[in-house]
């Protein structure tokens, strides 16, 4: 079902069940998966590829070019996304900014209205990211994390799994997972308690996790706070740990 002004690249690849919109445009070297839906005046650009059952409204643009002055318009790199996405108008991806490069995003996400994911940005599954949202390049979001309205990510940093991050926060350092962060500068204000029952974390997990959180407003030092955190068997603060141990841009710690 391809809207007869809709313009289609002939090498195009498009699985069963396409919906094509009226004037939405496909890019050269575009793989669409069975069930996609594009709407009217989406553009998906070249090297774009999309698994099953995905959703684009109106205007969005999926698979520009970086905004990297470095970038040549030349360069094979792509954008992948996974099964189940739904990508609310005026969204904004743009694709991998050196050769072979991607920018990728999972399953079951949600992008709403106006957000802009940039290149060679990871997110990860189930990932919700509200209105007016923006990823600079290199963003790595882990699953489930929900970002709020009027975000601002600066590029390298990451937001850890089951984060929540509030409306109108500049971040500049990575979001500790399992925490609601907030503010500018952006400071952890505690467990996100809603988000982690909604997603079945149980009441020992959780437990466990405030156990945790205290360490890092206990005054002690980073290093005793993370040896504590690494003895402790629960997996989830072992993530916590790693993610802290991981980081290359710091992270925003907890307001004490």
């Amino acid at each position: 079902m391809i809207h007869p002004s809709a313009i289609v690249a002939p090498d195009a690849r498009f699985g069963a069940g396409i919906r094509i919109g009226p004037y939405a445009v496909i890019e050269e070297d575009v793989v669409l998966g069975d069930g996609c839906i594009i709407a009217a005046h989406a553009v998906i650009k070249r090297h774009t590829r999309m698994g099953a059952h995905n959703r684009v409204a109106e205007h969005a643009v999926i698979g520009g070019d970086p905004q990297d002055f470095k970038f040549n318009p030349d360069c094979l790199s792509y954008t992948e996304i996974g099964n189940d996405n739904c990508f609310r108008e005026g969204v904004t991806i743009h694709r991998g900014s050196r050769p072979g490069s991607a920018t990728r995003l999972g399953n079951h996400c949600f992008l709403m209205v106006d957000c802009h994911i940039a290149h060679d940005c990871i997110i990860g599954d189930n990932v919700v990211i509200a209105n007016y949202t923006a990823l600079a390049g290199e963003v790595v979001v882990e699953e489930r994390a929900f970002i709020s309205g009027l975000v601002s990510v600066h590029q390298f940093c990451r937001i850890g799994r089951n984060a929540m991050v509030s409306q109108s926060t500049r971040l500049t350092q990575d979001a500790l997972p399992y925490c609601i962060t907030e503010g500018s500068p952006s400071r952890a204000r505690g467990l996100n308690l809603v988000g982690l029952k909604r997603n079945g974390f149980s009441r020992e997990t959780i437990g466990a996790l405030k156990d945790a959180y205290r360490l890092l407003t206990s005054g002690i030092t980073l290093a005793a706070a993370l040896a504590q955190m690494q003895s402790m068997p629960e997996p989830h603060v072992q993530h916590l740990a790693a993610f802290i141990a991981g980081s290359k841009r710091g992270f925003a710690h907890p307001a004490r």
